[in-house]
């Protein structure tokens, strides 16, 4: 097992800065779905603001950290985990939302807001919970991770996209819906596309080590999600809003976990097949759930 810490995924600068790009356009595509009205929208329900914030940005991390302490992973493992936890809910989970029949304009607005409470809680989540670890703030040692440089990538990668894509959904509204339903889907298969091709040059890796993450992937998943869904319970929301929250909560960006990964820990073994892998599983595990709730919504609907 120590080998795997050991391991570097290889990814050349050239594939890092389509990497980035494509993280960009994504984020600017889901952007122009965005409006004011949408962070207006959580304004006037601070309940639901409060709730999110606490199972996205507070207990979610905390969870994780838990969790490491107890089944005492491989430190790349860890970091992966704690980087999949710091993360903003994955733009996916909108249409997962939709597809569970939950509440997607909240979906929507939850998104928006923690993409960018983002650009301040990653860095802080990542930084705080890794080196509160030993094992993990060992490798942060070595790494030399500068907090600035982090909050810097953050906010090109999901700040200013954010801000475009909202500003020209405000003056060209019409363009803007019709441009987003082009390119969230070509972003996403983009983006996707070189991911594979990026982990296709590192067959062995995976195949070698991917056992290690399979278990404690899945794991982490499902309680992410049992977290939203419990913490929604606990302040009394509304069935439609805790199925949100579960899926925002379980969902992860992990697509900006690798990016970062990549960035600055050169694609650190355990980091990136976590990342990767929760990146693969958290679209099973959410679309599996959305199609479950569906189901159950008919089933009720026609009884």
């Amino acid at each position: 097992m120590q080998e795997l810490d050991d391991v570097q995924i290889n990814f050349d600068s050239n594939g890092l800065l389509i990497l980035n790009i494509a993280l960009a356009i994504v984020m600017f595509g889901v952007a122009l779905s965005i409006t004011l009205d949408d962070f207006k929208i959580l304004l006037r329900q601070p309940k639901l603001i409060l709730v999110g914030v606490l199972s996205q940005f507070v207990l979610l991390p905390l969870l994780t950290f838990l969790i490491i302490i107890v089944i005492k992973p491989q430190p790349s493992i860890a970091l992966g985990m704690m980087m999949v936890a710091a993360c903003p809910g994955g733009n996916i989970s909108n249409f997962m939302t939709h597809l569970a029949k939950g509440n997607t304009a909240l979906s929507v607005s939850l998104t928006a807001f923690a993409t960018f409470l983002a650009i301040f809680m990653t860095p802080f989540n990542f930084k705080f919970y890794g080196n509160l670890y030993e094992p993990t703030a060992q490798i942060l040692q070595t790494v030399e991770l500068e907090p600035f440089d982090l909050v810097k990538l953050v906010i090109l990668i999901l700040g200013i996209p954010l801000v475009l894509g909202m500003f020209m959904r405000s003056k060209k509204p019409q363009l803007s819906i019709k441009l987003s339903k082009f390119l969230k889907p070509f972003s996403i298969i983009v983006f996707v596309a070189i991911v594979i091709i990026a982990f296709s040059n590192n067959l062995d890796v995976f195949n070698n080590y991917i056992h290690h993450v399979l278990l404690i992937g899945i794991s982490h998943n499902i309680l992410a999600i049992l977290l939203g869904l419990l913490v929604a319970k606990l302040f009394m929301l509304s069935f439609k809003n805790q199925k949100t929250l579960a899926i925002e909560t379980g969902i992860q960006n992990s697509g900006l976990g690798l990016l970062l990964i990549f960035t600055f820990f050169n694609g650190l073994g355990g980091m990136a097949i976590l990342a990767a892998f929760w990146g693969i599983w958290h679209i099973i595990s959410g679309l599996l759930l959305a199609f479950y709730w569906s189901s159950k919504t008919k089933q009720r609907i026609e009884n």
